[in-house]
């Protein structure tokens, strides 16, 4: 139980909506999505191909799926 409890949850916002956030932030492709912590919060890594031809590296919580930083 306690193992559980410190286990970060990575439920409340799934890998497809912190595709779609980050998208909405830096409209391009998706390259990647990947579990991470920023400041012992869960986050999704995302990394966005632009139009423009940047990879772009956007941090969505995994719990609000705000942006993050």
């Amino acid at each position: 139980m306690a193992l559980a409890m410190a286990t970060p949850a990575w439920a409340d916002i799934g890998r497809e909506e912190a595709a779609a956030a980050a998208q909405r932030v830096a409209s391009g492709r998706v390259l990647s999505v990947d579990k991470a912590e920023a400041g012992k919060r869960p986050v999704w890594r995302v990394k966005v191909l632009t139009g423009q031809g940047e990879v772009r590296v956007i941090l969505i919580d995994a719990a609000s799926g705000r942006v993050v930083g």
